[in-house]
């Protein structure tokens, strides 16, 4: 499927447990004092505080890391998830990733 619809189904449970969750939210970037608001777009946001990145792919390669680590640094987050939901078993294809500032 999308991953569009995995978010959809996520968010949906998410709220059911009474997490504050949003989703798309846009992050701008800033460079020599001039906010840009450049197209990085994040999947989920759970509680203002861990970052969801949603894939459905055949793997996750190192490019899918590297973005949810922006995503962490740009937002000045510390804990994200990568959830890859193309898989046999999604608790294997859950990956914690931790910004140490």
């Amino acid at each position: 499927m999308l991953e569009s619809v995995y978010e959809a189904a996520l968010i949906h449970e998410l709220k059911k447990q009474g997490f504050d969750v949003k989703n798309q939210i846009g992050i701008p970037m800033v460079y020599d004092d001039l906010k840009m608001d450049v197209g990085f777009r994040l999947d989920i946001i759970v509680n203002n505080s861990v970052i969801i990145e949603i894939k459905s792919v055949e793997a996750i390669v190192e490019v899918h890391y590297k973005t949810l680590l922006t995503y962490l640094r740009l937002t000045d987050k510390r804990l994200g998830l990568l959830i890859n939901f193309n898989s046999v078993s999604l608790k294997n294809s859950i990956v914690r990733i931790v910004n140490n500032l």
